[in-house]
């Protein structure tokens, strides 16, 4: 299977709502050079990783993953995504907790992280996150050439170079975020 990549805001059908707006925000604020964010569309049944990288051939390690994680502080709640290769998996126990700094963290339920981000479960992406949302980015991502996300929906995905994911609103980039799968 061959993915066909199309500048993502020439399929704005292939976005999710809260995807698309972002990256219309960045075609005009910059320094995000949005045409070299692509879209393809998949298979639905694809949206899974390693479905995904069996079907088209693509290397595991050019994907990324996405996860949102919440815990609470002194009654606050602290809520961030999580990128991380597909190779890897994210440190949640550990680095994601100390960076948002709390006792305990944990994946925020299913039902609940669709609600709030407006994407579809499988599809969930850094860009387009609820304002105010830390998106911490493992720094391995940013040494790949292009890494494929989600896109809001389950229905495509995005491509656009590591580096460009170091610029994406509100990204921390953290070291040892992704262990070993």
């Amino acid at each position: 299977m061959r993915l066909d990549w199309v500048p993502a805001l020439e399929r704005p059908d292939l976005l999710a709502a809260p995807v698309r707006r972002a990256l219309e925000g960045m075609a005009q604020q910059g320094p995000v050079d949005v045409a070299g964010v692509k879209v393809a569309e998949i298979d639905p049944d694809l949206a899974d990783t390693a479905a995904l990288v069996e079907a088209s051939g693509m290397p595991m390690d050019d994907m990324a993953n996405c996860i949102v994680i919440s815990g609470q502080r002194a009654g606050e709640e602290r809520v961030c995504a999580a990128l991380v290769l597909g190779t890897t998996r994210a440190d949640v126990n550990r680095t994601v907790r100390k960076a948002l700094d709390v006792r305990k963290c944990s994946f925020l339920a299913t039902d609940e992280a669709v609600e709030r981000t407006g994407m579809e479960y499988g599809g969930i992406t850094p860009l387009g996150l609820p304002d105010g949302w830390r998106v911490l980015v493992d720094a391995a991502v940013l040494d790949r050439d292009a890494v494929v996300i989600g896109s809001g929906v389950r229905r495509s995905k995005l491509r656009m170079g590591g580096r460009t994911v170091a610029h994406l609103p509100a990204v921390e980039i953290v070291d040892g975020l992704g262990l070993p799968a």
